[in-house]
């Protein structure tokens, strides 16, 4: 008896994941949703990268300048 309701379970499952999947595929509103937070997450992304150049730069720096007083 439990497995008839685990299979009637994922039927449901299966079937209101394709009704969602579908209304969203088909919702000029949801497209436009997905391609501005695609976007912003782009745009943090370069964002992060360089800042992440800049920090490794300045940390090389630092090490630079950290060994120059070093040794003198």
């Amino acid at each position: 008896m439990a497995g008839g309701g685990n299979f009637i379970g994922r039927v449901m499952s299966y079937v209101v994941n394709e009704l969602v999947v579908n209304g969203l595929a088909n919702s000029v509103a949801f497209q436009r949703f997905a391609v501005r937070t695609s976007k912003k997450i782009e745009n943090i992304s370069e964002l992060a990268a360089k800042k992440r150049q800049e920090l490794a730069e300045q940390v090389k720096d630092l090490s630079k300048n950290f060994e120059s007083h070093k040794n003198n």
